[in-house]
């Protein structure tokens, strides 16, 4: 039965290709990539990338300048009343939030269910690492380095630094034991970490106290499909912006 089905797809690509020589119409639909709206600077948005690329998806990118007040257009308003980046619009459905955008296309896209398994308790782990994410150790880089850098604050408070620094040994902690940040293989809560992470890097934070977490993100750009591009030329561009500022 599945060799049967092999030789009929062939078969059916064979026609189509012969139609369309022919110059008759083909039935093959062109499916709609989804509208991605994003910023490369921000780490949110690069999560929702690196994701794509695991699920092997193309997404419609729209880049918006925050720092111009793009996101303030009436017709991107008329998507997203929140005027935030990342927004993802999949046909009639319109999404944004990083990290339910990364699940989404994590249950809808993935070729299995590695990336946000459908096991309740590892499912239940995954969330609270990207909610600890949201509001613990990205808010705390962003308490730290925000004021300086959009705010007009003359220097950083050594005091949010501290902050931070706890935050990223509880990281550690989590990691201990494991490859990744749930188990030993990736899933979305590495992509939404290592955004984050690898922004803190790029700014200059000093990670070498905790070394689970360089070990962790050396295993990430290594094995993350289309790291680079999705991910880590927005990091080093934040840097260099931040540092500046810092």
């Amino acid at each position: 039965m599945r060799y049967r089905r092999v030789r009929c797809s062939v078969n059916y690509l064979k026609g189509a290709l012969k139609n369309c020589r022919s110059g008759k119409s083909s039935k093959l639909v062109k499916v709609k990539m989804p509208d991605f709206y994003y910023m490369d600077l921000s780490a949110p948005c690069r999560s929702v990338m690196l994701t794509a690329k695991a699920v092997g998806l193309d997404l419609n990118m729209k880049m918006l300048n925050l720092m111009a007040g793009e996101q303030m257009k009436p017709e991107f308003v008329a998507i997203n009343p929140q005027h935030c980046v990342p927004t993802f619009v999949d046909g009639d459905f319109v999404l944004w939030e990083s990290r339910p955008i990364c699940t989404y296309l994590a249950s809808k896209y993935g070729k299995d269910e590695s990336l946000y398994p459908a096991d309740l308790k590892t499912r239940a782990t995954i969330d609270r690492l990207m909610y600890f994410d949201m509001g613990t150790l990205y808010f705390r880089f962003g308490e730290y380095v925000y004021p300086v850098m959009f705010r007009g604050a003359d220097k950083p408070d050594p005091e949010k630094l501290e902050k931070l620094q706890e935050a990223l040994g509880w990281l550690n902690g989590f990691l201990e034991g494991h490859d990744y940040a749930v188990g030993n293989s990736i899933t979305v809560a590495d992509h939404t970490l290592v955004a984050s992470v690898s922004t803190f890097e790029a700014t200059g934070i000093d990670l070498s106290k905790h070394p689970n977490v360089v070990a962790w993100l050396a295993r990430c750009k290594a094995n993350m499909p289309g790291y680079k591009q999705a991910n880590d030329q927005g990091a080093q561009e934040f840097g260099k912006m931040a540092k500046t500022k810092l």
